[in-house]
């Protein structure tokens, strides 16, 4: 195997630790507001970044192990194709929730930041996040991830499992925000607060669909990286079913 992905996932892994270890010790709180606020309910675990904040470093955590203790295996390195359980278990990981759930955050908080940053990241938060900080919340995601999936093989499950995974974690973190919405009377993104409930709701929904539309796109960058393996598995499984 190739020493490579371990250097890789080491790397990336003590940088995501390192980050995570500094954002829970020395960012507290936004001072004197009540928007993007650590205190009171929920914390830091109000926010979607911060949820994959500890998914993405949890991730590169698990392929590490994984490297060492499970498998990286391809299809085309033998007649059978045959994953540890850690194989299995990182590759559903990456492709139905840190791949997607990852790249929906860049899009949509650089999307909105673009439009009009007070929605999504007030100025004020320059003041006491470090700008190191919040690019590796914000911006380094992609890379990172993109990096993982082309030097390591990734097995996609089925679109069906993969989605209703995808799809249940979406639908967990929205009534997550709804509740605190609700119990704490706490919006905890002022772009959901300005909008109608009608408005809610069609924005809502759009951000689900952009949900399974990144999913689509993990596939297709797994296939453009991966073609000829993924060809080789079909393949086999054919022989094994003629």
């Amino acid at each position: 195997m190739s020493p490579l992905p371990v250097i890789y996932h080491l790397i990336v892994f003590v940088f995501l630790a390192y980050s995570l270890a500094y954002n829970l010790l020395n960012i507290k709180d936004d001072p004197g507001s009540n928007m993007f606020t650590y205190r009171g309910y929920g914390g830091k675990f109000k926010f979607l970044t911060f949820w994959l904040f500890l998914l993405q470093t949890f991730y590169f955590g698990f392929c590490l192990v994984n490297d060492i203790l499970g498998s990286n295996s391809r299809p085309s390195q033998s007649k059978r194709f045959l994953r540890s359980k850690l194989q299995r278990c990182r590759d559903i990981l990456l492709s139905s929730v840190v791949f997607p759930v990852g790249i929906f955050v860049v899009c949509t908080f650089w999307g909105i930041y673009v439009v009009d940053r007070e929605l999504v990241y007030p100025k004020k938060l320059d003041k006491f996040i470090p700008s190191w900080l919040n690019h590796v919340m914000h911006t380094t995601i992609l890379p990172f991830l993109i990096m993982d999936m082309y030097l390591v093989y990734h097995h996609f499950p089925s679109r069906k499992r993969g989605l209703q995974i995808l799809m249940s974690f979406a639908f967990t973190y929205l009534v997550w925000i709804l509740w605190v919405a609700y119990h704490a009377n706490i919006w905890v993104y002022p772009v959901l607060k300005i909008m109608a409930p009608h408005e809610r709701v069609i924005f809502i929904s759009v951000l689900i669909a952009l949900f399974g539309s990144i999913y689509l796109v993990g596939e297709g960058l797994n296939k453009f990286f991966w073609g000829k393996e993924r060809r080789q598995y079909q393949l086999m499984v054919q022989k094994s079913q003629s």
